[in-house]
């Protein structure tokens, strides 16, 4: 073969190489493609409960298989009853009502006069509900064009909540399979770490796997403590619907808004009806929840890393505006990467640093 031509076939030989290796990621990519949030979810509980699984496993006589397994079966318990009890309750208050109003025994009380004062909608309200009260058929019937519209947005949210379910119930098995094979899936972990970052690589895994860990303590323990010690207040003082303010007040924990704009107006309320030591115990109860996050957050989101905890902490809030709740993990692994990064590159000038 002459000199000249030995180049283009080992170039062509490269781009065939190439394209075929292209080819097969992408094909497994492809495949893969409905399975990467249950595999994120999975891999952030594995990390984030590798402690405790790990602890149970030595008290079960070292079987990591075991303390799984356990470990799984509480965590779908968690989620899959609480759904079930929900859709019970709801397919029970549906069917009660359908029963009455087959029966004739529904029926709705005429609107207080002060209804049509009120600014805007009062009112179209106050005649709307007078018409309910009077003749609830023709009610409905004035209803039906916007009642399709609602029920198919139902539909669609029931079906997105149980997509949603489902996904989560794959996160928790794959998350028990990691965690019951946690030697060789950090290894392996590790291993990849350090093909793609060589000697850096490690730290930057190891790196990642603290953040979870932060993010974890910080933002979801730190929310959990505060959401159930305030439920706790609402139930004891006696505030209606305390179960369903708690969820209300975990989710807004999450998303670092607090507990405040539950706690105040359940003050509030208190004040005005229930007996002044209840309304005295729960205010101070409230006083005292309301800072707790910012004592908490600083000792247990950036334990054990050498990293700023409002790059944590900004990585995690972005990363939930951003992509949701996982994005609260993978912001700040992201975040805190870059960052380390960017140190590191700073360093190599500027040993100082």
């Amino acid at each position: 073969m002459p000199d000249t031509e030995r180049p283009l076939r080992i170039a062509t030989e490269i781009t065939i190489r190439l394209g075929a290796l292209a080819l097969l990621l992408g094909w497994c990519g492809v495949i893969l493609f409905p399975f990467l949030l249950p595999l994120a979810w999975g891999g952030i509980l594995a990390i984030a409960l590798h402690g405790p699984c790990q602890m149970l496993a030595q008290r079960l006589g070292n079987r990591p298989v075991l303390a799984s397994t356990l470990v799984v079966l509480a965590l779908l318990g968690a989620v899959i009853l609480p759904g079930i009890l929900l859709g019970n309750s709801l397919a029970a208050e549906t069917q009660s009502l359908v029963d009455s109003w087959q029966s004739g025994r529904l029926t709705v009380p005429e609107p207080p006069a002060k209804v049509a004062e009120w600014p805007v909608v009062g009112k179209s309200v106050h005649a709307f509900w007078l018409l309910a009260s009077h003749n609830m058929e023709a009610a409905f019937t004035k209803l039906q064009p916007y009642l399709k519209d609602t029920v198919s947005w139902l539909v669609a949210g029931a079906a997105r909540i149980g997509l949603a379910l489902l996904e989560f119930v794959l996160a928790i098995l794959i998350g028990g399979a990691l965690m019951a094979t946690a030697g060789r899936s950090g290894a392996g972990a590790l291993a990849f770490a350090g093909r793609l970052g060589g000697a850096r690589g490690h730290h930057l895994a190891e790196l990642a796997i603290a953040t979870i860990r932060g993010v974890t303590r910080g933002i979801l323990g730190v929310a959990l403590i505060q959401a159930l010690l305030a439920g706790l207040g609402l139930l004891i003082a006696g505030v209606p619907a305390a179960g369903l303010l708690t969820v209300l007040m975990l989710v807004m924990c999450v998303v670092q808004i607090g507990v405040a704009l539950v706690m105040i107006p359940a003050a509030i309320w208190l004040f005005a009806n229930a007996d002044p030591t209840t309304a005295v115990l729960f205010g101070v109860w409230t006083l005292l929840l309301l800072p707790l996050d910012n004592v908490l957050k600083p000792l247990l989101m950036g334990r054990g890393l050498d990293v700023p905890i409002l790059v944590i902490f900004l990585g995690a809030i972005g990363g939930f505006l951003s992509h949701g709740i996982i994005g609260l993990f993978v912001g700040a692994v992201v975040l805190v990467l870059g960052y380390e990064l960017f140190v590191q590159w700073l360093r190599e000038e500027n040993p100082g640093l």
